[in-house]
């Protein structure tokens, strides 16, 4: 959140993404942190995908994340 945060106060636009079990941290960071940037949460757990399962789970979230950078 801290980088991101940076960024988007430079000017360069972003999305956090994290996944599910993180959505409660997210919000007490933004709050910490006086900026609520914007979050796309993806589906847990993430370590022991496989390549094809995280390739599924990036296109499944990529349309999201699109809207969010631009919208």
């Amino acid at each position: 959140m801290h980088d991101i945060t940076d960024l988007e106060r430079r000017g360069v636009p972003g999305v956090f993404v994290a996944s599910d079990p993180f959505v409660s941290a997210a919000e007490a960071q933004a709050t910490a942190l006086g900026f609520d940037a914007a979050r796309l949460f993806v589906a847990h757990p993430i370590q022991d995908r496989t390549d094809d399962e995280m390739i599924a789970l990036a296109d499944d979230a990529v349309d999201a994340l699109i809207a969010k950078i631009t919208g």
